[in-house]
C-alpha cells in the first residue's frame, strides 16, 4: 500500500452506522477481518 493516494485506498461500509471507512496502516495485516469502523460501533453491534 505504500505510495497510494488516500482517494485510492480500499474502503468498506460499517454495518452499524452505514458510513464508509478507509483502509488504515494498522489494519494492513487483517483488513479482511475488519468489519466495524471503530470501537464504538463494534461494541454496539
Amino acid at each position: 500500500m505504500q505510495g497510494v493516494k488516500k482517494q485510492h485506498l480500499p474502503s468498506k461500509i460499517c454495518p452499524v452506522c452505514n458510513r464508509p471507512f478507509a483502509w488504515r496502516k494498522k489494519w494492513e495485516k487483517n483488513w479482511d477481518q475488519i468489519i466495524y469502523c471503530g470501537e464504538k460501533c463494534r461494541r454496539s453491534k
